[in-house]
């Protein structure tokens, strides 16, 4: 059988739930979700791993995965991020784990419970609002070259935009400095 993203996003999930480790879906794959639809094979997903927590991952993550080991203790030491692949199916996921910063610490603290068709239990997400300043940051740290890092926040705000905790979003924003890049997206995908 063919395993999808989705599948491998759920697998994972699971074992951090097993685990007892925090952690919400992101990046392309999270943006689809609760954005506009777009054809991904990216995993990411930040996971916030308690001292006690960090062996009992890779052992478990190394049991169904390839898993760079001594990669994978560093990352998490640093706050930096790892891999874990799905030799079977071609497959990976990218591990961020996260430090104490303001969007590390929202990303789970306002992160929301989806159901997905297909999968068995559900899947945490990463917010629509923490999705477009995780975004939004991305954006700018690649000096505004990451035309899809546009493209999806402009789809975020475009679908989700009155439902969204706009005094958050843009208190939040201008903690960040993002304020200008909110305020021009929010344009953006009022004009389209």
């Amino acid at each position: 059988m063919t395993k999808g993203p989705l599948e491998l996003a759920g697998q994972v999930a699971a074992i951090l739930d097993d685990l007892g480790i925090l952690y919400a879906l992101g990046g392309s794959m999270a943006s689809s979700l609760i954005g506009e639809p777009r054809s991904t094979v990216d995993v990411d997903i930040a996971i916030r791993v308690e001292d006690g927590a960090a062996e009992a991952l890779l052992e478990r993550a190394n049991a169904e995965f390839y898993v760079p080991v001594d990669a994978a203790r560093g990352a998490i030491r640093a706050h930096g991020s790892f891999n874990l692949v799905d030799t079977a199916h071609g497959l990976k996921v990218d591990l961020f784990v996260l430090g104490d910063g303001l969007l590390d610490r929202m990303q789970i603290e306002r992160r929301m419970s989806v159901t997905i068709p297909g999968l068995a239990d559900h899947i945490w997400v990463t917010s629509p609002e923490d999705q477009v300043l995780r975004k939004l940051d991305w954006y700018r740290s690649t000096a505004y070259a990451s035309e899809r890092q546009w493209r999806d926040v402009v789809g975020i705000l475009r679908i989700h935009g009155d439902a969204m905790d706009r005094s958050y979003l843009v208190e939040t924003a201008r903690q960040l400095g993002l304020g200008t890049l909110l305020d021009d997206s929010t344009k953006a995908a009022s004009s389209k």
